[in-house]
């Protein structure tokens, strides 16, 4: 049987599975819905959520294997792929080192440790250094090219 006609036929039977679900959910309608889980009862829409979990996995698994099954077809692009990955290793380690963690009370009560704000940091420069580089690069490529 073709690739194309399996696909086909599990995301049919998903669709049909979400479909029954989504009746499901309507016919028993808010009130009671909200009245159940109240109780701790998620029974309505737990089936619902399953599926969506379950076609999400299906998904990211379904993309990371053909993207590495493209890049091992391919050794230019595993290179490049692999630079990628190093420079971006380098620029979360260069965060890492210039951050600092300081143990800080949250609002409901908790305390965030040292070591959490250390890599809250962390995620704030090396978003605020790829930023940085992303405006550098597009600047410089429009420069580029309109003095050409």
């Amino acid at each position: 049987m073709n690739i194309q006609k399996i696909t086909t036929i599990v995301a049919l039977i998903l669709g049909v599975l979400g479909l029954i679900f989504q009746v499901t959910i309507l016919s028993k309608g808010d009130d009671v819905i909200e009245m159940n889980s109240l109780a701790g009862d998620f029974s309505a829409v737990s089936p619902m959520i399953t599926l969506a979990l379950f076609i999400l996995a299906v998904v990211v698994l379904i993309t990371l294997v053909s993207s590495f099954a493209a890049l091992a077809s391919n050794p230019a692009k595993l290179k490049k792929a692999l630079i990628s990955i190093a420079a971006f290793a380098v620029v979360v380690v260069i965060s890492y080192v210039f951050s600092e963690g300081v143990e800080t009370p949250l609002k409901d009560g908790e305390v965030l440790s040292a070591s959490g704000s250390r890599w809250v940091g962390t995620g704030l420069r090396t978003f605020y250094i790829l930023a940085v580089v992303a405006v550098g690069t597009m600047v410089f490529s429009g420069v580029k090219r309109f003095f050409k």
